[in-house]
């Protein structure tokens, strides 16, 4: 096949997963998600929003919609067998909702084979991007969401506690990908030593890991260096007040770089609006409600940002 025939036939679409994360409850990610997902339905992607706070779901109500029958906890618990039955309407075109499990007993707590279920279902869904509301803190289960996604959003306020937890998340995040990495049980040992800041081998950073690692396993460590530099994550600036907020996430950015090797980016920043608790009282979305607000406009900028950055990487 010439060059230029290969450039001139479709290249065949890929479904992705997003997801967005949280280091603390109370910084409006689940409205960030709906409000991404608008977004990127408005930029004409078929989406489905997933709200994966399995035992504090909300999603439905940052759309304006009644708490769905039937939502992932059924489809977990295998009381529906086809996660297509579990995906509901919105009333915005090219969006859709699989609701969460606020009220299934024992479904926040997934086991191994019913992730890999969810997740295998979840990329079979024939839409454009699955994005993935996850719920607050660090349990294995939100992080592995978190590490599955082509792109992993982390939600941050800017004030001091939602800092520490959204740096610590990400910190969390790579050691579990590392671990899950790990080509025997002597790494994954070395590994789980170094989750705690008093080991003995004086472990502190990712750098230090992979020189205890290379000093236990010479050809282990490129597994895992290779893995490090493939974890991009991206934070995302809610409820912003001055520049000094705005600087928050080139802060994490240089803080990433500088104390885990990681290259991290900044996918921009919402500012604080009385728009957004207006129309959250409303049970309405801001974008939808005041779209020339600058919280909306700032959302659509992320949302363009990241389907070009995306499609500028599935084309190299």
């Amino acid at each position: 096949m010439s060059g230029a025939l290969a450039l001139a036939l479709p290249r065949p679409v890929r479904r992705q997963i997003w997801s967005i994360g949280g280091g603390k409850g109370g910084i409006g990610k689940s409205l960030l998600a709906a409000s991404l997902g608008w977004q990127l339905a408005r930029l004409g992607k078929r989406v489905v929003l997933v709200d994966a706070d399995l035992g504090g779901a909300n999603l439905h109500t940052c759309l304006g919609l009644p708490g769905p029958s039937r939502g992932l906890g059924d489809f977990i618990l295998r009381r529906v067998e086809r996660i297509e039955d579990v995906v509901v309407d919105t009333p915005f075109p090219r969006l859709r909702l699989i609701s969460g499990a606020s009220d299934v007993l024992g479904a926040a707590n997934i086991n191994y084979q019913q992730k890999v279920r969810v997740l295998n279902k979840l990329r079979s869904l024939d839409v454009d991007i699955v994005l993935i509301d996850l719920g607050a803190g660090t349990s294995h289960n939100i992080i592995d969401f978190f590490l599955i996604s082509d792109v992993s959003l982390l939600a941050v306020v800017p004030e001091p506690t939602s800092i520490e937890n959204g740096y610590r998340f990400i910190k969390s995040a790579l050691y579990r990908r590392l671990r899950n990495a790990a080509p025997n049980p002597a790494v994954r040992e070395i590994i789980d030593s170094a989750l705690d800041a008093k080991n003995a081998q004086g472990i502190r950073t990712p750098l230090d890991l992979l020189a205890a690692v290379e000093r236990e396993d010479a050809t282990a460590v490129a597994r895992l260096r290779r893995e490090l530099g493939e974890f991009h994550p991206r934070f995302v600036v809610n409820q912003v007040r001055s520049p000094a907020d705005i600087a928050v996430g080139h802060q994490l950015v240089t803080a990433c770089a500088r104390h885990l090797g990681l290259r991290a980016s900044y996918a921009g920043y919402v500012h604080y609006d009385d728009v957004v608790w207006r129309a959250v009282r409303q049970r309405r979305l801001f974008v939808e409600k005041d779209p020339d607000s600058a919280p909306s406009q700032e959302v659509r900028q992320i949302a363009r940002g990241l389907v070009e950055g995306e499609t500028m990487s599935l084309a190299w």
